[in-house]
């Protein structure tokens, strides 16, 4: 029988396995402080439990804690990480330093079933969705390994994990729609923002979407964080062509629905925009946002695109996306240029792909 992990589980569910193996009620409250504190990666290491209760629970679960399989680093510092996931495959964690902040782009899915046209994730197509433990295995590793000075393939195998502190933001804009896997993404910040984890701020985690509608105002309503929209055409048919789910989940719909919300600073609201050369960087669609955006408290991200396979769209010149931010400006809609990071480990915006290392994985 393959084992469960442990990583994930709430306070009731721990209680549950306690009664379900004969363990003590109050070992489920220890439980919880290894995994979400403590950060342990081996049963073994839940030293204020019985030998007798450690094995028990060995013969059954797992914590759910693994290294990652391989590293690259950036000559800009930005580190990618590729780890392998419980019900098979592989994903693409990538971490990006600055000055006063550590920021984990996280993956949620094996593939994406989204498919969008500019995305090599969705080219890869859909294998799975994560689970929690999967989702918190990338954030607590990763975090174990800045705080210990670990960043190549040969201090992997020796950290130790210690407790929060050297990611300072989340964003869950890796591999995957994030609210296409909502209850695991959902309950791993639940575990971050919790009392008995980490205690962070919902400020510092951001969820992107594409615009999921049931499922988006779910989050909205269940969750403090921070909200990021992959808009990319401000136009119904245009989208549709290169990103497939605007025919169930219009855009015109989203933003509609983003109204009804108080956007304020305590929760921001942004819109990500990748440009594409004779696409949609024109004067045209930068008069669209406006229309759209109108009178919406909100930034939009503009990205520059990273050149894919299997894609005929090519990246907007650099001045052409100046001018775009600056008609934006002029007209009230708070725009930056995203700075493009990782892009020569294939580490940026929509360039995460695990097709060969998951390929490989099923032979």
């Amino acid at each position: 029988m393959e084992k469960e992990p442990l990583l994930g589980l709430s306070l009731q569910q721990l209680q549950d396995v306690t009664s379900e193996l004969g363990m003590p009620r109050f070992a489920a409250k220890q439980m919880m402080q290894w995994l979400y504190q403590k950060n342990i990666s081996d049963i073994s290491e839940m030293t204020n439990l019985s030998k007798a209760h450690r094995e028990r629970l060995a013969e059954r679960f797992v914590v759910g804690r693994s290294m990652p399989v391989t590293t690259q680093t950036s000559k800009d510092g930005t580190v990618k990480y590729l780890f392998p996931v419980l019900d098979g495959g592989f994903v693409e964690t990538v971490y990006i330093p600055e000055r006063e902040r550590a920021t984990l782009c996280v993956s949620s899915q094996v593939g994406c079933k989204m498919n969008c046209d500019f995305c090599q994730t969705g080219k890869q197509h859909f294998h799975g969705n994560l689970r929690t433990a999967d989702i918190l295995n990338q954030i607590y590793t990763v975090n174990a390994l800045h705080a210990a000075g670990a960043t190549d393939d040969s201090d992997c195998t020796k950290i130790e994990a210690p407790s929060a502190g050297a990611l300072t933001n989340i964003v869950f804009m890796g591999q995957g729609e994030p609210l296409d896997n909502y209850e695991s993404v959902k309950l791993s910040i639940d575990h971050l923002t919790a009392p008995y984890g980490w205690a962070w701020s919902p400020k510092r985690i951001t969820v992107s979407t594409i615009g999921l509608k049931k499922n988006l105002n779910r989050f909205l309503k269940e969750t403090e964080c921070q909200l990021a929209v992959s808009l990319h055409f401000p136009l119904h048919e245009l989208r549709m062509q290169y990103m497939p789910a605007e025919r169930q989940f219009a855009i015109e719909d989203i933003v509609a629905l983003l109204r009804q919300f108080d956007w304020n600073h305590q929760r921001r609201l942004s819109f990500e925009y990748t440009m594409f050369d004779g696409v949609n960087d024109s004067t045209l669609f930068a008069k669209e946002l406006v229309r759209l955006l109108h009178d919406l408290p909100c930034r939009v991200n503009l990205i520059p695109f990273h050149q894919i396979e299997q894609t005929e769209l090519t990246p907007s010149p650099m001045d052409r996306i100046t001018a775009f931010r600056d008609y934006l400006t002029r007209h009230g809609i708070y725009s930056t240029i995203r700075t493009s990071r990782g892009q020569d480990i294939q580490a940026a915006c929509g360039m995460l792909s695990t097709k060969i290392a998951n390929t490989q994985s099923e032979e």
